[in-house]
């Protein structure tokens, strides 16, 4: 299975504690990493990373790791990063033509979750996103965190500002290459250049689909607070497993 992953964003917000956001340690280990590493356990085993904003820094770091761990990554630029991050799957296109993992290089999470949208590759038609129905999660930011209706299984709205909505988007997502099409389309139409743009219009179309994680971790390192969150869970795993 092949994963495309966004790591092309400034992170301003995490300034303080990073220069570059993807390479911000969090246990020792940065935050690429993890998600790189969950992404190998779930059987990933051919990797495409769209970098950006201080691009040699991660392209330096990802060379490294793919070396080391001996799994292959090709390293796509973005030089339009301060556009939506559509724009950074669009980059991607020319390198992916069958399904695909795609996730984002701050989200850190169980590795179960993309090991379960892997399972449902054979009934994908366009993209299925894994959701969080756990309204509650004191990980979550809510002045930042995507939301999304889901009924049916079947996504019918999403984005930041919603009112109405029943699950949070971890973004991670189990993709067709329909999904390009789909951005490049909100973008022309909508002059909506978001990944989110583009899952709203395979929503009308009836393939975007949602997966409910059922209570696994998962959290998007957003800010300092959400930083010290995620320190303090995984301090809580590695106390349970002593």
């Amino acid at each position: 299975m092949k994963c495309l992953i966004i790591a092309a964003g400034q992170g301003s917000r995490l300034r303080s504690l990073a220069e570059a956001k993807p390479l911000m340690p969090l246990k020792n280990i940065p935050l690429i990493d993890r998600v790189i590493d969950s992404a190998v356990k779930a059987g990933v085993d051919d990797f495409y990373v769209v970098v950006g904003y201080n691009g040699a820094n991660v392209r330096a770091h990802l060379e490294e790791v793919s070396r080391s761990k001996n799994i292959p990554i090709t390293i796509i630029e973005n030089d339009e990063w301060q556009r939506a991050n559509g724009i950074s799957v669009l980059k991607a296109q020319p390198y992916l033509n069958e399904p695909f993992l795609l996730l984002m290089a701050d989200h850190i999470f169980d590795s179960e979750i993309a090991s379960q949208l892997i399972h449902r590759s054979s009934e994908n038609k366009g993209i299925i996103l894994a959701v969080d129905e756990n309204l509650q999660n004191t990980l979550v930011d809510m002045k930042d965190v995507t939301r999304v209706l889901v009924e049916e299984n079947q996504i019918k709205k999403i984005g930041k500002g919603l009112e109405s909505y029943n699950c949070f988007d971890t973004g991670i997502f189990l993709c067709d290459p329909v999904l390009f099409t789909a951005i490049e389309t909100s973008s022309k139409n909508q002059q909506d250049d978001s990944l989110s743009g583009g899952v709203r219009i395979l929503a009308k179309q009836g393939k975007a689909g949602a997966m409910p994680i059922n209570g696994s971790f998962w959290c998007d390192i957003d800010d300092p607070d959400n930083f010290k969150q995620a320190d303090i869970y995984l301090s809580s795993l590695k106390e349970k497993c002593a």
